[in-house]
C-alpha cells in the first residue's frame, strides 16, 4: 500500500513551477494575440456550468470525462467542465445576438474525470478558436490556417495534417438501414481498418454489392492527396452527400497547398474522431516526439440548436501544457536585477521604478545573506563615487 502525503497531487494532476508557468503565460499571451489581430475575440466562460449545458452536443464521451456534483442553491446537477467548445457555442446562440460571422477566442483551465487513452492528465489549459455564422470552406480553410499558425508560434515546424470529412461515411452509412448496434459495429471495424472483418460484417448484414464496394473502397482511402482523385473514382456512385463532402476536400486541399507542403498532407476518409458531433471537414496536427493529436478539430454545424440558435460552426483547440512539453524551444529563462534595500534613497527608486516601467524584473535586497545568482538575477545596482547609482554585471556564480 502506497503512503500518502498531504501534498500530493490526485493521479493525473499537475502544478508549474515557477519557470514552468512564466513559459505558459509568455505563450498564453502570444496566441491570444495572433488570435486578436486575425480578428477573433477573447471570451471567458465559467469553470463551474450547468451540467447539462456543458453536455450539449458532447455526447458519451464528454460525459464520462465530466466532474459533476449538486448545486447547493438551486439543486440542479453542475459540472466542471471538459471541454470549452459547448460554453463558447452558447455564448454565440445567447449573448451576441448577431446574424454576421463571429469569432471567439478562449485560453483556460478545463477538467477531466477520467485521463483519455494514451495520456495520463487530467487537467489542461485549453486554448483555440471557434468561428461561428459561416458554412463554407474558406470558414474551415481560415481555422486550419490559424492553427498552424499557433503551432508555428509554440516552436514547431513539422506539423502533419491529417484531413477527413464525416460526410463521406455518412453517406455511405445512409442508405444501409442499419441498426444503432450495427453501425457501432461497422464504425469499430473501420477505426481499426480491418479488412477481414468488414468483409465478415459486410457478409452478415447480406449488403447490395454496390453498397459493399463501397465500403471497402473506404478502408483503404487514405494517403496524400491523390487519395481525393481516387475516392470520386471509386464512389462516384455513391451520392450526393458524398461527392459533396469529397468535393468540399479537393475545394480544401488546393488552398491548403499554398501553406502547408504536399509531404505534411495526409487524408484519411475512414477519420471517425467526434462522428456524432462533427458535421463536416474534421482535422488534426501532429508533431515529432508525441504519439496522439497535439491540435485538433472541424466543423460542428447546428451546435447552438440546444441553445435555441442554430448557427455553423468551425474550430480547433491546443492542450498549451501538453504542446510546452514537446516543444522544441528551449525553457525561457528571465534574469534580473538585484536592487539594494535603500528605500530613503529617491535616485535609486527612481531607477528601479524606471527598470519595471521598461519590463525588467528588479528584485530588492531583504537581507544581507541572500545570494543574488540563487535568486535569479545577473546584474545589480551599485554605487558610485559621484553618489550615481549604476547596474553591472554580477560575476559568474
Amino acid at each position: 500500500m502506497s503512503t500518502f502525503y498531504k501534498w500530493d497531487l490526485p493521479e493525473g494532476v499537475q502544478e508549474l513551477l515557477p519557470l514552468q508557468a512564466e513559459r505558459l503565460e509568455a505563450c498564453r499571451r502570444m496566441v491570444l494575440d495572433q488570435y486578436r489581430v486575425w480578428g477573433y475575440d477573447l471570451v471567458i466562460p465559467p469553470m463551474i456550468d450547468f451540467l447539462d449545458s456543458l453536455l450539449v452536443g458532447a455526447g458519451q464521451d464528454l460525459s464520462q470525462q465530466t466532474f459533476n456534483l449538486i448545486d447547493q442553491v438551486s439543486g440542479r446537477q453542475l459540472g466542471l467542465r471538459a471541454d470549452m467548445t459547448p460554453q463558447v457555442a452558447r455564448i454565440d446562440a445567447h449573448r451576441l445576438h448577431t446574424d454576421q460571422p463571429v469569432r471567439l477566442c478562449y485560453c483556460d483551465a478545463v477538467v477531466r474525470a477520467r485521463a483519455k487513452k494514451g495520456s495520463q492528465q487530467r487537467t489542461f489549459i485549453q486554448t483555440g478558436v471557434e468561428l461561428f455564422g459561416h458554412q463554407g470552406t474558406s470558414s474551415d480553410l481560415e481555422v486550419l490556417h490559424l492553427m498552424m499558425k499557433t503551432l508555428e508560434l509554440l516552436g514547431f515546424s513539422k506539423i502533419h495534417l491529417d484531413i477527413g470529412h464525416v460526410g463521406v461515411l455518412e453517406g455511405l452509412i445512409e442508405p444501409l438501414g442499419l441498426s444503432t448496434v450495427s453501425v457501432n459495429e461497422l464504425l469499430g471495424i473501420l477505426r481499426r481498418k480491418s479488412l477481414p472483418d468488414l468483409q465478415q460484417f459486410i457478409s452478415q448484414q447480406n449488403l447490395q454489392l454496390a453498397y459493399a464496394e463501397h465500403l471497402l473502397h473506404l478502408i483503404d482511402l487514405q494517403g496524400d492527396v491523390s487519395t481525393l482523385a481516387r475516392a470520386k473514382q471509386q464512389l462516384k456512385s455513391a451520392g450526393k452527400i458524398v461527392s459533396d463532402a469529397l468535393d468540399d476536400l479537393e475545394s480544401l486541399a488546393d488552398e491548403l497547398a499554398r501553406f502547408v507542403a504536399a509531404e505534411y498532407l495526409y487524408f484519411d476518409l475512414t477519420e471517425l474522431r467526434g462522428f456524432r458531433y462533427h458535421t463536416g471537414v474534421v482535422f488534426a496536427a501532429y508533431v515529432p516526439g508525441l504519439g496522439q493529436a497535439i491540435a485538433k478539430g472541424g466543423r460542428y454545424d447546428h451546435i447552438g440548436r440546444a441553445y435555441g440558435r442554430s448557427r455553423p460552426a468551425t474550430g480547433f483547440s491546443v492542450d498549451l501544457i501538453q504542446a510546452l512539453c514537446v516543444s522544441p524551444q528551449t525553457l525561457m529563462t528571465t534574469y534580473g536585477i538585484y536592487a539594494p534595500a535603500q528605500s530613503s534613497d529617491a535616485d535609486l527608486q527612481i531607477l528601479i521604478e524606471q527598470l519595471r516601467l521598461a519590463g525588467e524584473r528588479v528584485i530588492v535586497s531583504l537581507s544581507s545573506t541572500e545570494n543574488p545568482q540563487r535568486l535569479g538575477c545577473d546584474r545589480h545596482i551599485v554605487k558610485c563615487p559621484q553618489n550615481s547609482w549604476q547596474i553591472e554585471f554580477l560575476p559568474s556564480a
